[in-house]
């Protein structure tokens, strides 16, 4: 028996799950337009414990989100994971974002194509097949309507930056799925406790986000 708390703050989507093995047990997840993970995250992590009458010391791991995604959210939920893992003594495992929001679509033909928004008209980006087999590495993308033109598969697109790709990637080899927008720690069960159960730590002391952009600090122009 593995118990696992699931930490996924990539995105906007505040995320938090207790899995038992394989099973989601117990999960609180909110999508607000501002990032508010500071002030949930660790309400959500009580709450899904107390909602699988567990504490602290029934977990087996701590898994969290890796990245790529929001700098601010990465950092919140990394800190988090990692000063959990510290002193509670638990191993601590890391999940590919983009792996992660493919994994809530479900096909059985083409690939499917996890976007996140990064700005303009840029996106964080990988492809998978209808098995969640990684066919493209991860990496930072402007797109055009040139994008993808190498690929003739159906191409289903999913997550916040698949939106604003609808004016140049319109072609009917582009299938939308507008209702799958950010990663979730509901989808984290499985890749966690596959990892756990093959052992595949991160060192806590030097474990990072995987940001992929380095941070730019912008100034409003108001």
């Amino acid at each position: 028996m593995g118990y696992i708390l699931n930490l996924e703050t990539a995105t906007k989507n505040c995320s938090v799950s207790v899995s038992n093995n394989e099973e989601i047990i117990a999960i609180k997840e909110i999508a607000t337009q501002g990032f508010a993970h500071a002030e949930n995250l660790h309400v959500f992590i009580q709450d899904v414990l107390t909602q699988a009458n567990l504490t602290f010391k029934d977990l087996n791991a701590i898994a969290v989100s890796q990245g790529p995604g929001s700098y601010t959210g990465l950092r919140i939920g990394v800190s988090a994971a990692k000063g959990l893992s510290y002193a509670l003594n638990l191993p601590l495992i890391s999940v590919d974002t983009l792996a992660l929001l493919a994994h809530q679509l479900k096909i059985t033909d083409g690939l499917i194509v996890p976007m996140l928004d990064a700005r303009r008209m840029e996106v964080f980006m990988s492809v998978f097949d209808s098995t969640y087999n990684q066919v493209k590495d991860i990496s930072a993308e402007i797109i055009d309507e040139n994008s993808f033109s190498d690929i003739y598969q159906t191409l289903h697109l999913i997550g916040d930056g698949a939106l604003k790709c609808k004016e140049f990637l319109n072609t009917s080899k582009f299938i939308y799925h507008d209702t799958i927008l950010y990663p979730s720690a509901n989808e984290m069960a499985k890749i966690s406790y596959k990892k756990y159960v093959s052992q595949q730590f991160e060192d806590v002391a030097y474990f990072e986000p995987y940001y992929l952009k380095d941070f730019v600090l912008t100034t409003s122009s108001k």
